[in-house]
């Protein structure tokens, strides 16, 4: 067996992959960076730019739990639960440890008034790395940055711990619904979703990274929903004829995302109602066209594989340099303008370490983890 073959058996890609779903994962995630960027300059949710990047969540949830569905559902005759939870760690989990890792190298570099990094002792940044790693969250007595984050080290670990929840319910539970039942399950996510959006707390969805009541149950709706709705859509899927899909989903995203706040501090329910609409409507739709899709056009192909290669890295590696970015911005006091440069520089220096964990990390590591825990012999 060929090693490419090697590494295909840890992803279950003997289907065809849906390059252009591939493709809009990256553009959201290329969203996540730019709204984590513009967190340097707002006092508030309300007055963030890019204010609706953190949906991309979402998508990533409807995304994962449709191409799960896809290539697993049919497998379980011949696949055990541990070789599924295998399958999953080797393609989830490499990078959760290189982003903890990498938080930790950047953290003595990130001191601004918001957290005083000087406080942390080295021995307490090892227990937190080690946490981050192992995808634990961080409680009170050990989030060394002091801000409330799950994982203080890299953030956005935390949409990987509600991922790895929501496989474990997939291959336990979910699964075996049939398809009428988990429309129920998802209609009724879907309601307990809304109502947390449109009279919840917040006006919106941006909830699930810290240890608290409404980021719990924030956390946890945006999961059930859209891990399991991703899951309905692959058993009902059936292709349309679309032209131009990756660009039409691509700009969708990328709209969406950038859309200001709606409604301000007066009317949050406004704001709510556009979230769950993006979530409950838009995304699905968004997901079955680009399934539908198919490019033929070679520049499309490569802009679609090179984004869809680097979206999860550049998901799991950017925050780090985000951290940095503000404590810069916030010990200089500068302005967006000032600090221009160095968000561009953020941003492509993001692209380009996320290829480069790509090629030199986490495929070795996966392939190197799919020989030894699935016992594939070259």
């Amino acid at each position: 067996m060929s090693k490419n073959q090697t590494f295909a058996v840890a992803f279950a890609n003997t289907k065809p992959h849906y390059n252009i779903l591939d493709g809009l994962r990256g553009v959201a995630a290329l969203t996540v960076v730019c709204f984590h960027v513009f967190e340097a300059y707002a006092t508030s949710h309300l007055d963030q730019k890019i204010n609706h990047g953190y949906l991309a969540v979402d998508f990533f949830f409807i995304l994962s739990g449709f191409v799960v569905g896809y290539a697993y559902d049919d497998r379980w005759e011949t696949m055990t639960l541990k070789d599924f939870i295998k399958r999953r760690f080797i393609r989830l989990h490499p990078m959760v440890v290189i982003g903890a890792i990498i938080g930790a190298i950047m953290f003595y570099f990130q001191g601004c008034a918001a957290w005083d990094v000087s406080k942390v002792s080295v021995p307490m940044l090892v227990v937190a790395t080690v946490i981050n790693a192992c995808l634990l969250p961080a409680t009170p007595s050990v989030e060394i940055r002091g801000v409330g984050e799950m994982f203080p080290l890299n953030g956005p670990s935390w949409s990987l711990l509600f991922e790895y929840i929501g496989n474990i319910l997939y291959a336990f539970f979910i699964r075996k619904l049939s398809t009428k039942a988990l429309t129920i399950v998802v209609l009724l996510a879907g309601c307990g979703l809304a109502a947390f959006a449109i009279v919840g707390p917040y006006g919106d969805i941006c909830a699930g990274f810290s240890i608290t009541g409404e980021n719990i149950i924030g956390g946890s709706l945006r999961l059930l929903f859209s891990f399991p709705a991703g899951l309905l859509l692959a058993r009902v899927f059936k292709p349309v004829n679309v032209k131009g899909a990756f660009w039409l989903g691509s700009l969708s995203i990328i709209i969406l995302s950038a859309i200001p706040r709606i409604g301000g501090s007066d009317h949050l329910w406004m704001n709510g109602l556009y979230d769950t609409i993006c979530v409950a409507v838009i995304f699905p739709l968004l997901v079955y066209l680009g399934a539908s899709g198919k490019t033929t056009d070679k520049l499309t192909i490569r802009i679609g594989k090179f984004l869809g290669a680097i979206s999860y890295p550049l998901y799991m590696v950017h925050y780090p340099f985000i951290y940095l970015y503000y404590a810069w911005v916030k010990n200089k006091n500068l302005t967006f303008e000032q600090s221009l440069p160095g968000a561009l520089a953020l941003v492509i220096g993001s692209i380009l370490l996320a290829y480069a964990c790509l090629k030199l990390y986490d495929e070795p590591v996966r392939k190197f983890l799919t020989k030894r825990l699935l016992r594939v012999q070259e």
